[in-house]
């Protein structure tokens, strides 16, 4: 079965096209970093514009590299949320109609879903169960995962998410957009130990995450402080390291809660290297594993959704002709698929 997958639920363009023995056959990824950055932020009717100049190129650029025509594609699979509604619709009206003029089915997939998924992707995918956490923009996650489409939500963000805190305080630096990968960057030249920031709502039971308060605390340190680089420097790794011990503090009482030693990360802020290390501490010590993504595809990524798709479209699951645009979409309201992946 070969899947053609579209992601157009922010501000990236993704598409790729998955085979279930070949693998993945393509990947094309536009982003609008530069077209947002003037702005200081993704601005969602210029994300929405610039999805429908990218995506249909894209599509005949994965076409292309991949070698195929309509006719060998089985599928089509389209993020149908949770994102920005216009953004949304892009990519699923382009995949609806594509499918209708291909004469073949077609699914909207659960973009968080797509970003737990993202591990299949690799050699060495992780067996269920495991603990997910799942770390992508507006949403931080801990899920606890018995099988595609069987998720208990275990912890969530109940204000700002790890990656909003992180693009947050990087506008307090003067930092570019996107801001989370510059501070991490800013915070290799930190110094350990000149600034101590709070591990926000550690210090009481449950597995939900905020990190709003961490940037408020963030915001009061540069305000306080001559802000020279290298003190530039510290406050970003005082930030950091609170946001990555946080999230590995949550992480071990969700693999305790649930009996696991298995845990997967994804979503952008998987790629940083600190909770990373961190978090392969963490597992280690406990005899278990953390998987992740490969760094391309811990963004958003059209790979990610063709995947999650062909699990779904195999599992018998395909909309009419309906266009599916969901912006507020819990992911275990997903229904159980019954697959070896």
């Amino acid at each position: 079965m070969r899947i053609l997958g579209i992601e157009t639920s922010c501000d990236e363009t993704g598409v790729a096209i998955y085979d279930d023995q070949a693998g993945l056959l393509s990947h094309k990824l536009y982003s609008q970093v530069k077209l947002h950055a003037d702005y200081g932020g993704v601005v969602p009717e210029l994300a929405s514009r610039d999805h429908v100049k990218k995506t249909l190129p894209l599509i005949k650029a994965a076409m292309a590299e991949a070698n195929l025509t309509p006719a060998q594609i089985d599928g089509i699979a389209y993020t149908a949320g949770p994102g920005l509604v216009g953004a949304l619709l892009v990519g699923s009206t382009i995949g609806r109609s594509l499918a209708y003029a291909w004469q073949v089915p077609a699914v909207g997939v659960h973009h968080m879903e797509g970003h737990l998924l993202a591990p299949m992707l690799e050699d060495n995918p992780p067996p269920f169960p495991f603990i997910a956490l799942l770390v992508s923009g507006g949403h931080t996650q801990l899920v606890e995962v018995k099988g595609i489409g069987q998720y208990r939500i275990l912890g969530e963000s109940i204000d700002d998410a790890a990656g909003e805190a992180f693009d947050k305080t990087a506008k307090l630096m003067n930092l570019d957009y996107p801001g989370g990968p510059l501070l991490s960057k800013l915070a290799e030249n930190g110094t350990h130990g000149r600034f101590t920031f709070p591990r926000p709502m550690t210090d009481r039971p449950g597995l939900d995450f905020s990190f709003s308060g961490l940037k408020t605390f963030a915001a009061n340190t540069i305000a306080a402080n001559e802000t020279d680089e290298q003190t530039r420097a510290d406050i970003a790794y005082a930030f950091q390291d609170a946001v990555v011990d946080t999230l590995a503090i949550k992480c071990k009482r969700a693999l305790d809660q649930c009996g696991l030693n298995r845990l997967v990360v994804a979503g952008g802020v998987s790629a940083n290297r600190h909770l990373r290390e961190k978090l392969e501490a963490l597992t280690q010590k406990r005899g278990g594993d953390v998987f992740y993504p490969r760094p391309e595809f811990c963004t958003d990524n059209g790979a990610m959704i063709a995947y999650a798709g062909m699990q779904r479209l195999k599992n018998g699951e395909h909309l009419g002709l309906g266009v599916k645009a969901q912006p507020r979409w819990p992911l275990d309201t997903l229904a159980a698929v019954e697959t070896d992946a």
